[in-house]
């Protein structure tokens, strides 16, 4: 049995990332949709924030949210996306010590700002159908600068302790992560101390924070749509709806791909163990590629933006 001056004679200082251990042939395959997804989420987020920064008639509070949105998919994807490329590409499986924990915080923490921003957004399109008249009044600029700073600020700080408690685990000698990311429980299954005060954390914090979220979205558009449902002029019902529907449209499709994710980690004993790895890369990849586009298409003012950009270019 190794004592526990063994363990501490040669800490990890770097992890290898194994990418689906069960069919590492077909990865090669795999990097050429996934290239032209990062590429697609990339530009079309670049071109929906350059459309909203010139074009003067959308800088309203809703498109600053959008903007906020862009901005964490965009992060999101060159966390996450261009690692996976390279292992993929030219095998550089290994991540520093520092740059793994570096991943987990922005994945844990972005994940909850990007559920927290669909809430803000929620009671945005909650004001603007059920109290129309104060809308100019309550959702400003000044109350964009506060959601803003709370998005930040509680999802980072809740989300701090969950890279800190693995990084302070003794990781004795394993330092492969059969993942294509640094996961919290990929990277702390390899210590050999006890970690269960680590998932348990992680478990609370993540559903606190995606739970109060989900549970306010329900809230606001049970509330929009009891709202619209009192409308009594004709089209007036079907016009208040279209005003929130790419937004409801985003928020199913990120909750649709999270649940999906959640059950298949659930049942990881039944289901392939490279399943939900792509899950998860997918996961912070086609959101964000989708984001952008569905917005586009369903709004006319950055429709009118984007023509006024490209003829610019």
């Amino acid at each position: 049995m190794a004592s526990h001056s063994n363990y501490t004679t040669a800490p990890v200082s770097e992890f290898l990332l194994i990418c689906f251990p069960n069919y590492q042939s077909w990865q090669h395959w795999l990097s050429l949709p996934l290239s032209l997804l990062f590429l697609l989420a990339m530009g079309a987020n670049a071109t929906l924030l350059l459309t909203i920064r010139l074009e003067a008639s959308l800088h309203e509070p809703m498109y600053y949210l959008l903007s906020l949105l862009s901005l964490l998919d965009m992060v999101l994807c060159l966390t996450v996306i261009p690692k996976v490329l390279a292992i993929f590409w030219f095998d550089l499986r290994s991540i520093g010590f520092f740059s793994c924990f570096l991943q987990m915080f922005i994945m844990n923490s972005f994940l909850t700002m990007e559920s927290c921003t669909f809430m803000v957004m929620a009671y945005d399109r909650y004001v603007a159908i059920c109290k129309p008249l104060h809308y100019p009044f309550i959702i400003t600029n000044q109350f964009v600068a506060r959601a803003i700073i709370f998005v930040v600020a509680r999802n980072a700080l809740a989300s701090l302790p969950v890279p800190i408690l693995s990084a302070r685990l003794r990781y004795c000698a394993e330092n492969i992560i059969k993942n294509c990311l640094c996961t919290n429980l990929s990277v702390s299954k390899l210590s050999c101390d006890d970690i269960t005060f680590n998932r348990l954390y992680q478990f609370v914090a993540g559903w606190t924070l995606l739970g109060s979220d989900l549970i306010l979205i329900i809230l606001s558009y049970s509330f929009i749509l009891k709202a619209v449902l009192r409308i009594k002029a004709e089209g007036a019902a079907t016009k208040a709806l279209s005003t929130c529907g790419s937004h409801f449209i985003l928020i199913l499709f990120f909750s649709t791909v999270l649940l999906v994710l959640v059950i298949t980690n659930l049942a990881r004993e039944r289901i392939p163990p490279d399943v939900p790895i792509l899950l998860n890369i997918l996961h912070h990849l086609i959101p964000p590629a989708l984001n952008p586009i569905v917005y586009g298409v369903r709004t006319k003012e950055i429709r009118q933006g984007i023509q006024k950009l490209l003829r610019r270019l």
